[in-house]
């Protein structure tokens, strides 16, 4: 093997360690790794800007900007407190409502953001029914996970693959993803009741003061909203005909950001651009350079040839193999990270003779995906309403939640594995 190449190697595996044991923020470590690949001449640092995905940056941006602005109008805390009062103000149904709003919030909203909007209403519902707030955070942080893959923009694996891989559209993610998701929801319905039922009873009387809540009162700006909820219709049209209209994702999301901030005005420009994540995009900037210190030197087409040598060339067992790989990987380790180095892997293996790639995509992005539920560092959206709990007075450790979330993310990914086989390879 070529010096550089060891090189490479060394430098992608020292910061993926660094990365998990979190002494040092993962954004500074990946942006170091992406330096030294440059000064050490592993890439030059034209070849590294165009392994930047660009696309996959846009649209994280784009969407951070309309659902920061969106925010500002208590749009969340209305639908999840008229969710709390449709429910009749019983802890159970309250519990299913929640997380199917985290679901379908999370697979047109980042993960991170969707929780961070319904954990502190959860709080205030609990509250108000005298109940331990624990099992409506775990369903949440699992709705989150498993709602983020139904879509092209609901999670960063999808919206990584999606970018790499042009045929698979907004439409594609949604026909091909969607249905397992609907199946995995629900699924877990009848589990969440049948674990945590008997958890969260509460009395009548903290019931009906759910009830005497104005879910009104939690709108701030009624003309900020409407400006909001038009722009993002218009967006969510775009992703739907961003094919037909010969437009990258990226540049549907930015328009529809601008287009927000042009209606909204100056005063809120400032707002806008602070709710952009930029600890995380530079993250991703550093680990696409950081993955094209292994693509540039051959690491990448080694390890697809022996990926290839180890299944045979056969899809169905290439399918499985990056399906349970990539969930348990997923569990332990930052998916991001993986999945970037996994897209050029299953790009090489369509020059070595597997001719159809779609099911090792759709399985990518299950196992990524799904995976991030399995224990408490799985995924981002995890941390941040552990986090949350844990100021609150209510911490959430691993083990507590490791005996629920890897049991039932080895559900979902048994039933995507059947999935797989039935809808592509039987």
């Amino acid at each position: 093997m070529e010096h550089q190449a060891i090189w490479a190697i060394g430098i992608f595996l020292i910061i993926y360690a660094l990365i998990i044991s979190e002494k040092i923020h993962r954004t500074i470590l990946a942006m170091l790794g992406a330096i030294v690949m440059v000064v050490l001449g592993i890439v030059n640092q034209e070849t590294a800007l165009e392994h930047i995905d660009f696309n996959t940056l846009g649209l994280l941006v784009g969407m951070m900007i309309i659902v920061g602005i969106t925010a500002e109008t208590g749009l969340f805390k209305y639908v999840a407190l008229k969710a709390a009062k449709s429910a009749k103000g019983k802890p159970t149904r309250i519990m299913i409502a929640l997380m199917l709003i985290t679901a379908v919030a999370s697979a047109f909203l980042d993960n991170v953001t969707t929780v961070l909007l319904m954990v502190p209403v959860t709080f205030s519902i609990t509250r108000q029914l005298r109940i331990n707030p624990i099992p409506f955070l775990i369903t949440q942080i699992m709705a989150s996970n498993v709602g983020g893959t139904a879509t092209l923009i609901g999670d960063p694996p999808n919206i990584m693959i999606g970018s790499a891989v042009k045929e698979l559209t907004f439409m594609a993610f949604i026909n091909n993803l969607t249905p397992i998701i609907i199946i995995i929801v629900l699924a877990y319905i009848p589990l969440f009741i049948m674990i945590f039922g008997k958890q969260i009873q509460s009395k009548p009387e903290f019931q009906q003061s759910i009830m005497e809540m104005d879910e009104k009162a939690m709108i701030t700006d009624q003309k900020l909203l409407n400006k909001c909820l038009f722009v993002l219709g218009l967006t969510i049209v775009g992703f739907f005909l961003h094919q037909t209209l010969h437009l990258e994702s990226a540049t549907v999301a930015l328009s529809g950001a601008f287009l927000l901030l042009l209606l909204t005005g100056e005063p809120m420009l400032e707002k806008a651009f602070h709710s952009v994540e930029w600890i995380t995009i530079f993250f991703f900037i550093g680990l696409f350079v950081l993955v094209a210190g292994l693509v540039e030197t051959g690491v990448i087409t080694k390890l697809a040839e022996k990926a290839i040598e180890l299944t045979g060339g056969d899809l169905l067992t290439t399918s499985m193999l990056i399906l349970w790989l990539s969930a348990i990987t997923s569990a332990f380790l930052d998916n991001i990270p993986f999945v970037a180095t996994m897209i050029p892997l299953i790009q090489d293996m369509g020059t070595m003779g597997v001719s159809n790639l779609e099911p090792l995509w759709w399985s990518l992005a299950l196992g990524a995906c799904l995976g991030g539920n399995g224990t408490l560092i799985g995924a981002s959206a995890n941390l941040i309403v552990a986090g949350l709990a844990g100021k609150e007075g209510y911490p959430i450790t691993f083990v507590k939640y490791l005996k629920y979330g890897f049991p039932l993310m080895i559900l979902s990914i048994v039933l995507s594995s059947i999935y797989i086989y039935l809808r592509y390879l039987m």
